[in-house]
């Protein structure tokens, strides 16, 4: 091969790579290393926490083009943890997540957009279907790390979001005023390559 025809060639192995670089990628959430978690204000004295314990999600990000990134979770109500077993009974029942009769909430985006000047900042909104009701819900989203994961080297990404919601835009109104109708979401994820397993 002579130097023009190498040349060539190098120059296209590295149009090559970068278009696969820039190739959209899925990931698994690794629940493992996450957490859903809400709060709530109890008669204004103090915002009692809870989370759900079994959640299954993936996404899809596009470091080429951000606003072509999307996000899907699917939560079990009936995993709901507030730390006390009596209160969680009554969360389970008709008159919080009624799980019998919608045992998963869903999230699924629509949009993402860049928050400010920071990269690894966004805000994705989407739809929350809770208790057979779907609205539109915006999170604040930081991507907190991409890079191969040092035990595995597989390419894991994490991220924390946070938004609210009022209950009741889902038909939860139950003991309203003195529980809050505005509920606080946290979430951290990591999210590991879909081509290769969680650690």
């Amino acid at each position: 091969m002579n130097l023009g025809h190498y040349t060539t060639a190098l120059v296209f192995i590295a149009a090559s790579a970068g278009a696969a670089q820039a190739e959209p990628t899925a990931f698994k959430f690794d629940k493992g290393h996450a957490d859903i978690s809400f709060s709530v204000s109890h008669l204004g004295y103090s915002m009692v926490r809870g989370g759900f314990r079994e959640f299954d999600g993936e996404l899809t990000l596009d470091r080429a083009d951000p606003s072509a990134s999307k996000v899907s979770a699917t939560i079990y109500t009936y995993s709901v943890d507030s730390g006390l077993e009596a209160r969680d009974r009554h969360l389970r029942t008709a008159d919080f997540f009624n799980v019998v009769k919608f045992p998963t909430m869903t999230f699924v985006s629509n949009t993402v957009k860049p928050a400010g000047r920071d990269k690894n900042k966004a805000e994705i909104t989407g739809d929350l279907t809770l208790l057979g009701v779907t609205k539109p819900v915006t999170l604040s989203v930081t991507l907190n790390k991409l890079d191969p994961n040092p035990r595995t080297n597989a390419m894991t990404a994490g991220f924390t979001a946070t938004g609210k919601i009022k209950r009741s835009d889902f038909g939860m109104s139950f003991g309203a005023p003195a529980l809050g109708d505005e509920i606080q979401i946290t979430i951290n994820i990591e999210a590991t390559e879909a081509a290769t397993k969680a650690p």
